[in-house]
């Protein structure tokens, strides 16, 4: 079974044999037991302390000595921004999950994009995937340069193997893959179905609690980074792909890159299981902002504008007097991408099912469909649990365009309107 070490943004040091990590220094004239030693840096060198990012790493061979040149790949159905503009006419949008496919299928050919938003070259802005695997990788290793991936798995489990250890995860749980961090991706039994945010900007962190003070939400003792696990295999015939400039690249290798057997610093892989997520909320009447329920956030140069927020709807308890009870009708600045993992989605009862996703781009009109704001409307108002639900949402201040995969797709529902159709004139003068 993996081991994890606990907390968020620590500063984390682990080896896989005893005496692999260099003491009081991080780059020894020989390093023991012959590695190599090699500096992994997820930000500029003079970014302020509170948001320099890297981490050291000793491995059995330095990264540039593992690669041959690189050639171009299709990159199938991973798309990144700026894509061409589609026109498709502004308008809430909804799909039916997406079927796993009969053939084998890795990671590599899974990734199905379903938006983009800004610009990957100026590292602003995301992109919303599908992922569908039915294979796992064998002889492929993989890394992404345009962005950091954060992987919410839907149905089946998934293992990371990651140049700094073993994440395992189950649907309830999430993975988040810095850039430029190498791996593998198995299956832990059937294939597996899920979402993935590919964030070209800042790195996710723990947003500000303001006057929620210093418990609740996510909490940074929840959140797993791997031990060191490190992976000896030569002679192999393998491949490694990287994503960079917003394409697929890939180079023949005959070592694994899995090879790190110690490391320390604060930039590395983690996971985080959603059930552990702690909500808040109003206790007396009227709605919160749903930014309470924001997990984790890329920010942005401007304050208060999140780049990606990344927002959980979990089980919780509705409690509020003379209130309207779900989500408000709206229309948001920021774009929103939302899927459902399991449950249901009090605002959406009929439509929307797990495996599905929703966008409502920014300036897009929202809200509850007809039935449920008349249930919502007409209901007894006391202490109700919403249980066995978890939604979540990919909140952009950039407008999210749909690709073209996304807008040809069977099951994007074209009678989604309908949901409003039903709303009546209530005015009464």
């Amino acid at each position: 079974m993996p081991e994890y070490q606990s907390g968020f943004g620590n500063s984390f040091e682990t080896e896989a044999l005893a005496g692999a990590l260099p003491v009081g220094r991080n780059s020894p004239q020989k390093v023991a037991l012959g590695l190599y030693a090699e500096q992994l840096s997820g930000s500029p060198f003079t970014a302020p302390r509170a948001s320099n990012e890297r981490s050291w790493v000793y491995r059995i061979l330095p990264s540039v000595g593992n690669v041959g040149r690189f050639e171009p790949v299709d990159a199938g159905l991973w798309r990144s921004a700026p894509e061409p503009t589609l026109h498709l006419p502004p308008g809430p949008l909804r799909w039916d999950p997406v079927p796993l496919p009969d053939a084998p299928q890795t990671l590599i050919g899974g990734v199905h994009t379903i938006t983009t938003a800004g610009d990957v070259a100026t590292h602003t802005g995301m992109a919303s995937h599908i992922f569908l695997i039915t294979k796992s990788m064998e002889n492929e290793y993989f890394y992404n340069a345009d962005g950091e991936m954060l992987f919410i798995p839907q149905e089946g489990s998934v293992r990371f193997r990651t140049e700094f250890g073993i994440i395992d995860t189950e649907p309830g749980e999430v993975a988040v893959i810095p850039r430029g961090v190498k791996l593998r991706v198995e299956l832990l039994g059937g294939p597996a179905r899920g979402y993935m945010c590919e964030n070209y900007g800042g790195a996710f962190t723990l947003p500000e609690r303001g006057p929620i003070g210093a418990n609740c939400l996510a909490n940074p003792r929840d959140f797993l980074t791997p031990v060191a696990a490190y992976e000896e295999r030569d002679g192999i015939a393998a491949s490694l792909y990287v994503k960079w400039g917003g394409a697929l690249w890939r180079t023949a290798i005959d070592h694994s890159p899995l090879d790190v057997v110690a490391w320390h610093g604060n930039y590395a892989p983690y996971k985080y299981d959603l059930r552990r997520f702690s909500p808040v909320g109003p206790v007396l009447f009227d709605h919160a902002d749903p930014s309470i329920f924001t997990a984790l956030t890329s920010p942005s140069e401007t304050p208060g504008t999140a780049n990606v927020d990344f927002v959980l709807f979990p089980e919780r308890w509705l409690v509020t007097e003379d209130t309207f009870r779900p989500p408000w009708y709206h229309m948001n600045v920021m774009s929103e991408f939302m899927g459902l993992i399991y449950g249901v989605y009090d605002a959406k009862p009929e439509g929307f099912v797990p495996g599905g996703f929703s966008l409502h781009n920014s300036m897009t009109p929202h809200g509850p469909d007809a039935d449920a704001f008349e249930a919502a409307s007409t209901a007894e108002l006391t202490p109700r649990k919403l249980s066995g639900t978890m939604a979540f949402m990919f909140e952009s201040r950039i407008p999210q365009r749909v690709t073209e995969y996304a807008a040809n797709l069977a099951g994007r529902q074209e009678n989604y309107l309908d949901c409003w159709r039903g709303l009546k004139r209530q005015f009464v003068s």
